[in-house]
């Protein structure tokens, strides 16, 4: 037998036994169908790069010795947020049926319980969230401690470093959390150079290198936003360190719009455990090296609103986020509305949202008119004709590209934070959410909602469904990748 034919032979069987191995190694994880097919097609496409790509990105996988640091840290911050949850109880009185299902499903998730006596501050746009970050870290006494996906140089963002370097200088111990894709440029620049020099603790989470990338997962992103103060303010929400004016200016898609919310009372505590635990995974400190645990280190109320906080992401069990949305979709009453960059949910989601609306509730989604990824623009709009056909309102962002990620159900419960609506937002990437049970605070960012619908257009049905066959055919192919995306 010639030579070229035995390697024929050879290559021919390598690749079923790629595509049976890899194949059975997707069917044994029981992810969501949509995510096996997606991969079991991929995988049996293109058999070689299929299966390194899934190799590489298919399993949730961060390593043993971040589980074992998970493991130990586990009981003495369940502790801590004992203590936390029996100094400040919430008034619970005559509560909704539906509040109380989003309340008890975040408890039961992840055992974070909600917490009375909290003051929501809910301020629109990069600039004024900036000014206000920089005004709390040169009033810090103690410590300063910042979680970012995204650091980038330039403007507002340069003064923040600036005001961190001088807050070290006057005594306050700075942490910064800095993932590691996100802030790759920022975490090689002289900045950070000179925010250590000033003795600022910048660490980078989640390191990527191609070592690392034969063992652990590297597309599982840390996409947190949270500043603690002091262990007395707090802000989160879904604006990166970054200054519009110097952000992806060539990416054609207008200046980001964000939104933040300023958090005093025990619900600063939550935020700080979330970013404790990350930084302690991250640096392998201990928790009593972290936090002194004193009398004074226990919370006290500043308002009257009740709020939870959820972080998700790999690790957290009970499906967190993308579970606490489908309840919240279903727990509507009268009216929802959702803002969101990345809208490429599964089919669960899309059924629930269509119930909702045939159901009598008041439905809109606001997304923005273009975003920066072309995948995610044409996935996202393979969906709009089976919602507008249930009474689905979808409208269109113009004033540049709509960051902000919040729902409001009722006018009475609000998840405001740091997460897309597509899958790797809600399955993969390290996420939290502030849950506010407040109608004030629900009102405010309503009416920032409604803000953003007058600068919208509305999708109209009949007009949607006269579009290109090619574009529907982009549409479609690109869906398919959605699991994926």
């Amino acid at each position: 037998m010639p030579v070229a034919e035995i390697v024929a032979y050879g290559l021919g069987y390598f690749y079923i036994v790629v595509v049976i191995a890899v194949s059975l190694r997707v069917i044994v994880k029981r992810r969501p169908p949509g995510v096996s097919l997606a991969w079991l097609i991929l995988v049996i496409v293109l058999p070689y790069f299929g299966a390194v790509l899934y190799l590489l990105m298919g399993e949730r996988t961060l390593g043993r010795r971040r589980a074992k640091r998970a493991e130990a840290l586990l009981p003495p911050l369940q502790k801590w947020l004992s203590d936390i949850a029996s100094a400040t109880p919430p008034e619970l009185e005559d509560e909704p049926v539906g509040r109380e299902k989003l309340r008890r499903f975040v408890a039961g998730s992840v055992g974070v319980p909600a917490l009375g006596g909290n003051q929501l501050e809910l301020i629109e746009g990069a600039d004024a969230t900036l000014e206000a970050i920089i005004k709390e870290v040169d009033r810090a006494r103690e410590t300063c401690d910042l979680e970012f996906y995204i650091w980038h140089l330039g403007g507002l963002a340069d003064e923040v470093a600036r005001a961190l370097i001088r807050a070290e200088a006057r005594g306050v111990r700075c942490r910064v959390l800095l993932d590691s894709v996100g802030s790759v440029w920022f975490l090689r620049s002289n900045l950070v150079r000179e925010m250590r020099k000033g003795g600022v603790e910048v660490v980078e989470a989640l390191p990527v290198s191609l070592l690392r990338g034969l063992f652990v997962r590297a597309d599982l992103r840390l996409h947190r936003k949270i500043v603690v103060i002091d262990g007395k303010v707090a802000f989160t929400g879904s604006l990166n360190m970054v200054d519009p004016c110097f952000f992806k200016q060539g990416a054609g898609v207008g200046e980001w719009v964000d939104a933040m919310v300023r958090v005093t009372g025990p619900a600063v505590k939550l935020l700080e455990l979330v970013f404790v635990w990350d930084w302690l995974i991250e640096t392998g400190e201990t928790l009593e090296a972290l936090i002194p645990h004193t009398e004074s280190d226990l919370p006290f109320a500043t308002g009257e609103a009740v709020a939870q906080v959820l972080p998700s992401g790999p690790g957290y069990e009970g499906g967190g986020i993308y579970q606490l949305l489908l309840t919240a979709i279903y727990a509507s009453r009268r009216e929802l509305i959702m803002t969101t960059p990345y809208f490429v949910p599964d089919e669960p989601i899309i059924d629930a949202l269509q119930a909702a609306a045939r159901r009598g509730v008041a439905v809109t989604l606001i997304v923005p008119e273009r975003v920066d990824s072309l995948l995610v623009r044409y996935a996202s709009r393979a969906y709009n004709d089976d919602l507008l056909s249930a009474g689905v309102r979808i409208l269109r962002f113009r004033g540049g590209l709509l960051h902000t990620k919040s729902v409001v159900i009722d006018g009475e419960t609000t998840l405001f934070g740091t997460v897309n609506l597509d899958i790797r937002s809600l399955r993969l990437n390290f996420e939290v959410t502030l849950i506010a049970f407040d109608v004030r605070f629900g009102n405010a960012v309503r009416e920032l909602q409604l803000r953003y619908a007058a600068q919208a257009e509305p999708i109209d049905l009949q007009r949607w469904r006269q579009r290109r066959g090619y574009t529907r055919l982009l549409e479609n192919a690109a869906q398919l990748m959605s699991p994926l995306l």
